[in-house]
C-alpha cells in the first residue's frame, strides 16, 4: 500500500490597502502558522479569526517575511487572541522597532487603530520553524530589506517568498534598508537552491513556480 504523505493546507487572504497576501498554513494535526498577517479592515480581521476557529486550528507561530507595515497590521490581533508575538529575522530588528512606527505615522497619522507587537526573539537563516508534521526552513534573502526571508518547506516543495520574489517581478530596493546588489544575490541563491517544481507564494500577487520564474521573470534571466 502506498504511504499517504501529510499535506499542507494553504489559505491566502488578499488584504489591506496594499493588497498584501496573508497566508494561513496548516496540516492534518491542526497546528498552524500565519505568515505576514496584514489584515487591516475589521471584516478581514473577523474573517481570519473565523477561518482559524472554523478549521479548529491551533496557531503556534506568527511569522514575518520582513518588517514592512503592510505585512504586519494584524499582529496585534493574533497577540490578543493567541498570545503569540511575531517572529522575524534579526537583521530587520531596527526596521521593526523604528521604521515601521515612523512609516505608519506617515501614512495614518494619529488615526492608526492598532498596537504594533514586536518580537521577543529573532530568527536567523538556517533556523527551522516546526508545526504539526511539517517544518519551514528560514532562508535569509536580503535585498528588499536587510532581514527579508523565504520560508521553505522541502517535503511539500512550497516557498513563501514575501517581497523577495513575485510572479514575474521582485520586491523594490528603493525603500528603507533596500539593496539591489543584495537582492540579485538572493535571487541567484533561490533559483539555484529551490527545485523548479517549487510553488512560490509571494507577499503580493498570484502564486507561481521557481521553474516558471527562471524561464520568464526578467529579473531572474
Amino acid at each position: 500500500m502506498d504511504k499517504i504523505l501529510p499535506m499542507l493546507k494553504i489559505e491566502k487572504m488578499m488584504v489591506n490597502p496594499c493588497q498584501e497576501c496573508t497566508h494561513i498554513v496548516w496540516d492534518e494535526t491542526g497546528e498552524a502558522v500565519v505568515i505576514d498577517c496584514g489584515v487591516f479592515y475589521p471584516s478581514e480581521r473577523r474573517h481570519l479569526l473565523a477561518l482559524l476557529h472554523q478549521n479548529n486550528l491551533k496557531l503556534v507561530h506568527v511569522l514575518l517575511t520582513h518588517a514592512h507595515h503592510d505585512h504586519l497590521y494584524g499582529n496585534d490581533l493574533l497577540w490578543d487572541n493567541f498570545g503569540l508575538l511575531p517572529e522575524l529575522h534579526e537583521a530587520d530588528s531596527r526596521l521593526m522597532k523604528t521604521h515601521v512606527v515612523q512609516r505608519i505615522k506617515e501614512v495614518y497619522g494619529d488615526k492608526y487603530p492598532y498596537s504594533i507587537p514586536v518580537p521577543d526573539h529573532y530568527l536567523r537563516g538556517g533556523d527551522v520553524i516546526a508545526f504539526g508534521n511539517h517544518q519551514l526552513q528560514v532562508m535569509h534573502t536580503p535585498g528588499h530589506t536587510p532581514g527579508s526571508v523565504v520560508y521553505y518547506c522541502p517535503e511539500e516543495e512550497v516557498a513563501f517568498t514575501g517581497d523577495t520574489l513575485f510572479a514575474m517581478s521582485v520586491g523594490r530596493t528603493d525603500l528603507e534598508g533596500g539593496n539591489e546588489d543584495e537582492l540579485q544575490e538572493s535571487l541567484k541563491h533561490l533559483s539555484s537552491i529551490l527545485p523548479d517544481d517549487t510553488t512560490i507564494y509571494p507577499g503580493h500577487g498570484k502564486k507561481s513556480t521557481i521553474g516558471h520564474e527562471k524561464a520568464c521573470n526578467p529579473y531572474l534571466l
